[in-house]
């Protein structure tokens, strides 16, 4: 598992959102969603690594099936994303200023939309890794999920569903859990399957006739 990767990308955003915060805080000015949304995106890209299994060729001649080593590296991916969002979460609240007006904005609609990043990220990593190109896995599944997610962000059809102030902060919960599930579905389908795609083709070359005499 590439806990190099995955660790690095976590404490990569964290780090950026505690500068962010420390700058927000000397300006007194609030730190806005944008900001964590933005940090998170390093732990998403690190995530796509995590489905990868070099070694699944052999476990397939094992009884154990050959999917149960991605998910158990994402099961163990889990718990590092959720105490990435949680401080992350809890650095953006300590830079609201204590004289603010108004109330911040919900929370619970961004963890759906982080949650929904990285149930596409996996999906995407997980048809990757059984196609041809299963070897760049993490470098194919990064930029193509974070190209469906500004698709899904900016597009006017489905912003209107995926985004404040277009939908309400319940609209964009179940938008984004929806499409999470709809991610999971996929990811189990890509993971049982057993067979890359590969579409190689041989060149055969014609073999000589012997003369008979």
């Amino acid at each position: 598992m590439p806990w190099v990767t995955l660790i690095t990308g976590c404490l990569a955003g964290t780090v950026y959102l505690a500068v962010m915060a420390h700058v927000a805080s000397t300006s007194h000015s609030p730190l806005g969603q944008g900001s964590v949304r933005l940090a998170f995106l390093p732990a998403v890209a690190a995530l796509a690594f995590v489905p990868r299994a070099p070694s699944r060729p052999l476990t397939q001649t094992t009884p154990v099936p050959a999917w149960v080593t991605p998910a158990g590296q994402l099961l163990l991916a889990a718990p590092t994303l959720a105490v990435t969002c949680w401080a992350q979460l809890r650095i953006a609240a300590h830079a609201i200023p204590p004289l603010a007006i108004g109330h911040p904005p919900a929370v619970y609609p961004l963890i759906a939309q982080l949650t929904g990043w990285c149930a596409v990220t996996v999906a995407a990593a997980a048809c990757v890794d059984r196609s041809r190109y299963a070897d760049l896995g993490g470098a194919i599944a990064a930029p193509v999920s974070f190209a469906a997610v500004a698709l899904a962000w900016y597009a006017p059809i489905t912003s209107r569903f995926l985004t404040e102030p277009y939908a309400t902060a319940h609209g964009v919960t179940v938008a984004w859990y929806a499409i999470a599930a709809a991610a999971l579905a996929l990811t189990c389908l890509a993971m049982r399957d057993q067979w890359h795609r590969y579409t190689a083709a041989f060149t055969r070359f014609p073999l000589p006739r012997r003369n008979s005499s």
